[in-house]
């Protein structure tokens, strides 16, 4: 059996999308609140 790329319609970095959710589950921010964070680091996240 073969494994899934659970990212494959994404056009993000795994990296990144893992960061994010990290993020936004670990700290109590809003979305706008983890997006404001990831600016920060250098990654642009849009709707």
């Amino acid at each position: 059996m073969t494994k899934r790329d659970s990212f494959m319609y994404f056009k993000t970095s795994p990296e990144i999308i893992r960061l994010a959710v990290m993020m936004y589950i670990r700290f109590p921010l809003s979305f706008r609140n983890d997006k404001g964070l990831l600016h920060e680091r250098g990654i642009n996240v849009s709707n």
